[in-house]
Order: C-alpha cells, then structure tokens, then sequence
C-alpha cells in the first residue's frame, strides 16, 4: 500500500465536507450529445449466447491488417446503448455531484431522445437545438475505439443558438455561471464560431474571481494544425474573461505539443507526463492545463505542477466517458478551492467510480469511493 497517497485521499476527504455547498454551483455546458452504443468485438464465438472478446485496441488492428488485399468478417456485439458526447456525460456527472446543471445541445429535435431524459430532468435548464450524433463505442480493456457519425452536429451554430435561447439569455448564462465548460471541439464543426461570438459580447469580467473556463478538444488528430492552433487561441482570448482551463488526455497531449512545435526531450508520445505538461502549460499560459493518462494525471496551474496516481482496476466495467467523468471531478474540485492536487484527485475518483459502476457518483458516493482508495492505495480494486 502506498502510505502517501494513502494520507493525501485521506486529507481529500476532510477537505470534502458536506454535501450543500454543491447547490451553491451554478454551471453551463455544450454544446455536443450523442446516442452512445457500447459494443464488444467478438475474437471467437463459442456458441449462441458466449463469446470471447477481443481484450485489446492492437488484436482489432491486427485482425483488420490481416485482410489487406483480402477480406474479413468482424462481428459486434451491442451491449448497451447510452446517454453519450462529452458534454452530457460531464454534465451528467456534475449534477449527479450536486451542481445545478444548465445544457445546451445536440439532444434531439423536436424531441428530446430518450438516453437523454434522466439528464434533461435533473438539469436546472435544457436548450435542444439539433439532433444527436450517433457513436459506435468499441471497448477494450486498453482503450477504446469511438466511430462517430457527426452529420447532426453541423446545426449546432450560433445562429441556432440565438434563435432558441436569445442573444441577452446567452450572455447572461455564460456571464453568472460559476463553470462554463464547452466540449468536444473537435465534432463541433461551429465551436469556433460560437465562441467568436461569445468573445465579441461577453463583459470582462472586472470584480471578485473569474468564472471557470473549462475546454475539451476531444481528440483532435483528424483537425488541420492550423485549426487548432486557431483554436489554442481562442481559448487563450477567453482569459479576459475567465479562468480557462484545458483539459487533455495523453494522445492529446502529443498532438498539441506537435502543433504548438515545443521542444522536447523526447518525441511529444515519448516524453514523460511531467515534461509534456509543465511544456505545455508554459506554452499556452492558460489559468490551467491538465492532463490524464488512463492510469495518472497532472496538471500545471499558475507555475505549480501537481500529479497524482489514479485508482487503477485491471477489469473496468465502462471505458466511454470515463475521461468526461475526470473531467467532471477536477472541475468540482476547482470550483470547490481545493489544492492543485486534490482536485486532480477528486477527478481521478470521479473517473474511477465511473469505469467501476458504469454511472456517474454521487457526492456522497464519490466521499465513499475517496474513502475507499485510500484503503487500497497502490492495488487493483
């Protein structure tokens, strides 16, 4: 058992309290949504009703190489299908924690789809303002495979926005928040735009602290290094405004070291998580940068780096969202004044409650799960 990290959950869990101060957390969060099919690859078929799974992202890859020139049958099995995009999953996680959640998206018109109705009435306000994509989830146990079809998300505009929820409502909702988190870039064919506008009437904000600013690029590799660099950008410009913060996983990571031309000690996938994060945190000059690999994470806030293990299990039941769910937990520990660390903590068990339970905690929940990784520190559990 690792005695440190054992004393530092510990230490989180006093510092958590109790459960009223979430109510006091006003948050808003677009602008994707995706109906989400969880599915297993099938390896062999042993009868009717049981199958081998493949276990890993590589024994897909070989199987397909394998057909080059030739051809080949894959099987998938449809396990679940779910509420999905990075924006509701997060957002799905924030008010199960308490938080009074406020969405704007791509959850169905004219109605809302039904994977979204246990988010649409625990949240404070729902704008709807295109249909949903759709998501071919492949799980393995070292990652997952995402096939997304996007067509939808081309109506989430500004101008669609506007049209819904009024030019003054919208100003006001990302003015009074206490969190604004705009995720999934990368689907988003318009982001860039919404926040352009965004930029060109939001108040600078002049009294007390800053809002929080939270940005998801979501696995940008298929987007032009110019359009991203457009993007870093804008995220940048929003510092007037609030504290922003980016939020990475490893793959990510890479590609924004890549784009940004740091120099490294290593290639931007080779580096360790210190070098890269502290790099790039120091490149953007953001209020924070944090990254997650799938078994730690790290973040550099204000020239302070700080990293933590993450609550490893050989045998997660849920992978998909399980980074949205970090997300979540980090955010609340900002906004909850916790210390660098902890925070990354708090998204840590957020993440790993999820991967476990294959929902969201709640507080309470989440305290019970803090608990119990301190317990086990350092094991599979």
């Amino acid at each position: 058992m690792d005695s440190n990290l054992s004393k530092e959950l510990l230490d989180l869990a006093g510092l958590l309290g109790n459960t009223e101060r979430m109510n006091e957390f006003q948050v808003v969060i677009g602008f994707d949504g995706f109906v989400d099919e969880i599915i297993d690859v099938v390896d062999k078929r042993d009868s009717l009703d049981r199958y081998q799974r493949m276990a890993n992202i590589s024994d897909l890859g070989n199987r397909i190489l394998k057909a080059a020139g030739l051809s080949t049958n894959i099987e998938l099995v449809s396990k679940a299908v779910k509420l999905g995009g990075n924006g509701p999953i997060m957002g799905n996680a924030l008010v199960s924690a308490g938080a009074n959640v406020s969405y704007l998206g791509a959850l169905g018109l004219p109605e809302v789809h039904q994977v979204f109705k246990e988010l649409v009435d625990r949240c404070e306000t729902v704008y709807s303002i295109a249909d949903p994509g759709h998501t071919d989830a492949l799980e393995f146990t070292d990652g997952k495979v995402m096939i997304g079809k996007i067509q939808s998300l081309n109506d989430v505009n500004w101008i669609n926005l506007v049209k819904l929820v009024g030019e003054d409502a919208l100003v006001r909702m990302f003015t009074e928040a206490n969190l604004i988190a705009t995720v999934n870039w990368t689907m988003t064919p318009y982001m860039n735009e919404i926040w352009a506008n965004l930029l060109a009437r939001l108040p600078k904000s002049t009294q007390g602290k800053k809002p929080l600013f939270f940005v998801d690029l979501a696995d940008p590799e298929k987007r032009k290094n110019e359009d991203i660099l457009e993007a870093l950008n804008m995220i940048q410009s929003f510092g007037q405004h609030y504290r922003a913060v980016l939020g990475l996983n490893r793959k990510e990571a890479s590609e924004v070291a890549t784009v940004l031309g740091l120099t490294l000690s290593a290639s931007p996938d080779q580096v360790g998580l210190e070098e890269i994060t502290k790099a790039i945190g120091e490149a953007l000059d953001l209020y924070c940068l944090m990254v997650h690999p799938t078994s730690e994470a790290a973040a550099y806030c204000q020239g302070e780096y700080a990293y933590t293990e993450g609550p490893y299990t050989s045998n997660p039941q849920l992978t998909t969202g399980a980074g949205d769910n970090m997300n979540s937990g980090f955010c609340l520990g900002l906004l909850l004044e916790l210390p660098l660390q902890r925070a990354l903590q708090l998204g840590a068990a957020t993440s790993g409650y999820y991967v476990r339970n294959t929902h969201s905690p709640s507080f309470n929940q989440l305290k019970d799960f803090v608990d119990l990784w301190a317990k086990n520190a350092a094991e599979d559990f």
